[in-house]
């Protein structure tokens, strides 16, 4: 009987956890489409010149943007940025 019972529960672990990737999947990709479009829809548009000589990319990678994303993210986390102050 406490086989029985053991098995009942392991379908609810066994749906939680591909969730949870899912759901980590999903906002990875959201946030890296976030940053390629942020990234071509400023950066022609602040630096022209440079993007017309090929200085400055106007369009990024996926790769590009999780370096960027994760750049960002370590820079942030470093600074403390989104921390409240205690005041």
């Amino acid at each position: 009987m406490w086989e029985l019972g053991k098995a009942m529960r392991r379908p609810k672990y066994c749906l939680i956890i591909p969730g949870i990737v899912a759901i980590a999947a999903l906002a990875i990709f959201v946030v890296l489409l976030v940053v390629k479009w942020l990234w071509a829809w400023t950066i022609p548009d602040l630096f022209p010149g440079a993007v017309e000589e090929g200085l400055i990319a106007a369009n990024i990678s996926w790769y590009t943007a999780f370096k960027l994303a994760l750049f960002v993210g370590v820079l942030f986390g470093i600074t403390g940025a989104n921390r409240r102050s205690s005041d």
